[in-house]
């Protein structure tokens, strides 16, 4: 039967919820409905909220949930998660946070469709997409997990309504609401799992926890390291590359703050894992055939559950309503921050930069509301078809790594030595490369069976191949086709993507001003050859970037600087 406590319970973290997602909605500029404003709350999130919001959003059901799993299942050592995505956030606050912050981009696709151009940005969305849908996915399938705990609910028909729930929420509002519930977020689960310890630790049914009388450290067997290593390098390269994780960034009011954020979030990820880990320990030790659930959690559907079955069936009633109540609320402010990403994306990104160049803010605000009811559609739908969180949980990274990743790198720091040729080459290699792997967990079968294969699993590391196989081929074709054609070799009618000598004249470039503002126009000899640029724009009013094509030169006389004119007097743009 329904368990009405635990609705009760749930219904008040929600209210809650939704409460601080309201009033923070109205921290937004009246009237001001901008791509900025929604998407990146105005550049105006300060260090306090940024932190929270930046540890929140990677500390979500799937994180907390998956942590515990994958303890209880296969210990400690395989429990690569929490680190992996926090030294991703280290990563990315040295090498990434701040360029793009001092770039004033408005999603991660900006730098890849200013050196690819807009098509083939669109093409790299489609991996950042499914990497927020898998994310979103194993928020929803946790949060249904939980529901079916509290409330007594079948599974599947917690998932789907928890995802309305959660897409309704989104709707809401943009980035403003999103933070300020992501504070409230990682409050809740910080409060609710470590009340919840003392009570599961000291129950009659769990025994000793020490390492003589339980394994829950696990071992690494001899044929899996570059396995085990292959998961690392995945989690941390591949856990960069997020427009969840950039939103929070170029949200940031500097440069050097959005590298703040960064570094403390990355301690907060290890810190807020504690509790979870705690719990994976405790549901190994606990003598389940002597507890009201009855036998012991062997099932995949069931492992994905430990940690609100432990709260369930190790605590009192009023400490696991609190603590499965805050965890379900934790899980719903987090699950609006993949769908408020991927939407952003598509809103900016694919429909105004590929389709509707002069579409007006509020039309991109409504492309962005649909968005966010199909994103929740395939999240609901991967949610209800993969079984473990954990599993899911890594396998979202796994297309973001292998494609998008060393396209990033090169875009933000050698975007000189790659071009649309190499970037679509790159694409297809490292898709085909880690399609032939197979994914059990998808139903795909391994096409290649590397060395190592033991039946089931590819024990050899074939994802980082496929990254570094993307990455050669990325800098590999850029200068070959650059060669070709400055060379002379082929003719400049064959340059059919118009990027390394048949540029265009005058096309639009990623954050370019809208109508009716000015543009300075140079030639593409004085500039040098960037992808579809004899157009550059000076000083960029939507975005506040500024093209560093146009800052002045030092060691240039005034007099000969195309950004002075004479007598060293600044142009306007």
């Amino acid at each position: 039967m329904i368990n009405i406590a635990g609705v009760i319970s749930i219904v008040l973290f929600y209210i809650m919820i939704l409460g601080v997602g309201i009033w923070a909605a109205r921290k937004k500029e009246a009237g001001n409905d901008s791509e900025e404003e929604v998407m990146l709350a105005g550049r105006n999130i300060g260090l306090f909220v940024g932190i929270f919001t930046m540890t929140a959003t990677w500390v979500g059901g799937g994180y907390i949930n998956g942590t515990a799993e994958v303890i209880y299942t296969s210990g400690l050592i395989w429990c690569q998660a929490p680190f992996g995505y926090a030294l991703s956030l280290v990563l990315g606050g040295v090498f990434f946070a701040n360029k793009m912050r001092q770039q004033g981009y408005v999603t991660m696709l900006d730098p890849l469709q200013d050196s690819f151009g807009g098509r083939m940005g669109g093409l790299l969305f489609l991996p950042a997409l499914c990497g927020e849908v898998f994310w979103a996915a194993g928020i929803l399938a946790a949060l249904g997990a939980t529901l079916s705990v509290i409330i007594d609910m079948d599974h599947r028909t917690s998932v789907i309504l928890s995802a309305c729930i959660a897409v309704f929420y989104t709707l809401f509002g943009g980035l403003y609401s999103v933070a300020y519930t992501d504070v409230i977020q990682l409050f809740c689960i910080f409060v609710g799992l470590w009340l919840c310890i003392p009570f599961a630790w000291y129950d009659k049914h769990v025994g000793s926890l020490s390492m003589e009388d339980v394994d829950w450290v696990g071992e690494v067997a001899s044929n899996e390291w570059f396995y085990y290593v292959d998961y690392a390098l995945l989690l941390i390269l591949g856990g960069i590359p997020w427009q969840v994780y950039f939103q929070r960034v170029l949200s940031s009011k500097t440069a050097v703050r959005a590298q703040i954020l960064s570094y403390v979030a990355a301690v907060g990820c290890v810190l807020m894992a504690i509790p979870s880990v705690l719990i994976g320990v405790i549901a190994k030790g606990t003598a389940w055939n002597e507890t009201s659930y009855g036998h012991a959690p062997t099932k995949a559907d069931e492992t994905s559950m430990i940690l609100p079955m432990v709260l369930q069936h190790l605590t009192p009633d009023y400490v696991s309503f609190f603590g499965l109540g805050a965890v379900s609320a934790a899980v719903m402010s987090s699950a609006d921050s993949s769908v408020l990403s991927a939407s952003s994306m598509f809103a900016r990104n694919v429909y105004k930069l590929i389709f509707r160049q002069r579409a007006s803010e509020m039309e991109i605000i409504w492309v962005m509301r649909v968005s966010i009811l199909i994103v929740g559609v395939l999240s609901t739908i991967m949610a209800l078809t993969i079984p473990s969180i954990y599993g899911l949980w890594s396998m979202c990274s796994d297309l973001v790594y292998c494609i998008l990743f060393p396209q990033l790198l090169m875009v933000v720091h050698f975007k000189h030595h790659c071009n649309t040729y190499g970037s679509l080459a790159a694409y297809i290699i490292a898709f085909l490369v880690r399609i032939s792997g197979g994914e059990p967990m998808l139903g795909l079968p391994a096409l290649i069976h590397y060395p190592g294969w033991d039946g089931e699993r590819q024990l050899f590391p074939f994802r980082t191949m496929s990254m570094i196989f993307s990455l050669t081929t990325l800098v590999g074709v850029s200068e070959l086709t650059r060669w070709l054609f400055e060379s002379g070799k082929l003719a400049p009618g064959y340059d059919w993507f118009r990027c390394v000598v048949n540029i265009p004249e005058d096309v639009e470039r990623v954050g370019e001003p809208a109508e009716g503002e000015q543009m300075s126009v140079m030639s593409s000899g004085q500039i040098g050859r960037v992808y579809g640029a004899a157009t550059m724009v000076g000083k960029d009013e939507m975005n506040g970037r500024i093209n560093p094509a146009l800052e002045p030169d030092d060691d240039m006389d005034p007099a000969e600087d195309p950004a002075e004119g004479a007598g060293g007097i600044p142009l306007v743009y």
